[in-house]
């Protein structure tokens, strides 16, 4: 690791805790943006790591996936949790690298494809009235979080895997724990190793379902993972656990945060929102504003391959560099007025996907449940405002809000 000063300030972005507070948090990025893009963070519990925060350098990185590898470290995690992982050998397509990444990513591609979205298209539209119902039925309040925006886009990416509906539930508390395992309410009720525990558990669960459909073809996304073939092999065990896992946690809770921060976001501009509902053929803008505003992934981390520079700052062979989504979501350079909320911002460049070869498979399926969503409340709703205070999850690499306490008329 290179030896430059260390900058405390960054250390925010190692504190699951800062993301909780997004004004402190937006604005101490926005200092470490102005004065040390590229900062060195040797934050206590974490291995070293560069944090990068200006969009044109995360885009830099992003483009350069050979000099930039996801593995062995795609995810802020602890020194111990680094470790754990590694010894698993816990390999999603996020912690793969080309050509092993383009081989088994094309084995779920075609199911987030254009084609097959449209083919989703009615059903997850009424899914989506489903729970705008669900909504009127609770009497004009409710945690829209807890009863509504975690549960929806849940059925939608539980039913495309094939999962029975019966399991859905556990698979909610599984999927949470995996990515709320810094947060106090959302974590396993073990002290510790509560992130492996619950990967764990989801594996043993899905490896009854990978005999099943190893034996039964159904024709759904889970059964394809289970019965492909790379070079006539099919994928190991934990290659297989692993494909299923970030499916179901990637096409969850990125969505649900978008759904709950986006109708937050809705509530707390309420200018937007009549426009919003006076114009729903600004939905597909609207879409892309709410994703950059909450930006679900708070950041990916990449290692370098080689020694090289970023931004003027060398950067050694094996140091690790966090791409901070969350500020260049912000970036005042990237954006015209980053911190004011416009659905009809265009263009809108935002990071919240990634970028290049590890651009999020899910995106079109993401896009399509927020906007379908909206669309069918929007309409319906007369009025809405909080109920209480919005509380958000402790993390810092997926999450949102947890609770959004709401009071609305429904027509």
């Amino acid at each position: 690791m290179s030896m430059p000063i260390v900058d405390d300030t960054a250390k925010i972005l190692a504190d699951p805790h800062s993301y909780t507070d997004e004004a402190r948090l937006h604005a101490t990025l926005a200092k470490v943006r102005a004065s040390e893009p590229v900062s060195l963070v040797d934050a206590p519990g974490y291995r070293p790591f560069w944090a990068i925060t200006k969009h044109a350098d995360i885009l830099a990185v992003e483009r350069a996936n050979r000099l930039f590898t996801n593995w062995p470290r795609p995810v802020l995690m602890s020194a111990a949790s680094d470790e754990m992982q590694s010894a698993a050998g816990i390999r999603t397509l996020i912690h793969m690298d080309d050509p092993q990444h383009r081989v088994v990513r094309s084995i779920a591609a075609d199911w987030f494809s254009p084609k097959a979205m449209k083919a989703m298209g009615e059903r997850i539209e009424q899914l989506a009235e489903q729970y705008v119902d669900r909504m009127r039925e609770a009497g004009g309040e409710c945690d829209f979080v807890q009863e509504v925006a975690v549960n929806f886009p849940l059925y939608v990416i539980m039913s495309l895997l094939g999962v029975p509906e019966s399991d859905f539930p556990r698979m909610l508390k599984l999927t949470q724990e995996l990515v709320g395992s810094d947060d106090d309410e959302l974590k396993r009720s073990a002290p510790s190793d509560e992130t492996m525990n619950a990967l764990l558990e989801m594996f043993q669960y899905f490896q009854h379902l990978t005999a099943s459909w190893r034996e039964h073809p159904t024709g759904d996304l889970g059964s394809t993972i289970a019965n492909a073939r790379i070079d006539g092999e099919p994928l190991s065990d934990v290659d297989t656990m692993s494909y299923y896992a970030i499916i179901a946690t990637a096409g969850h809770d990125t969505t649900s945060s978008s759904i709950a921060g986006g109708l937050r976001a809705l509530v707390e501009h309420p200018e937007q929102r009549e426009n919003l509902r006076a114009n729903l053929d600004l939905m597909p803008l609207a879409t892309e504003e709410i994703i950059r505003w909450v930006t679900p992934v708070k950041a990916f981390m990449r290692t370098a391959a080689q020694d090289t520079t970023l931004n003027g700052v060398p950067i050694a062979a094996g140091d690790s560099l966090l791409l901070s989504y969350v500020s260049g979501n912000r970036d005042e350079d990237a954006f015209t007025d980053p911190f004011r909320f416009d659905i009809e911002r265009e263009p809108n460049k935002h990071v919240a996907f990634g970028f290049g070869v590890h651009f999020c498979l899910g995106a079109g399926l993401a896009r399509m449940e927020i906007g379908k969503f909206l669309a069918e409340l929007l309409p319906r709703l007369t009025s809405i405002e909080l109920n209480g205070v919005p509380a958000l999850s402790a993390t810092t690499f997926v999450g949102g809000l947890k609770h959004l306490p709401i009071r609305y008329t429904l027509a």
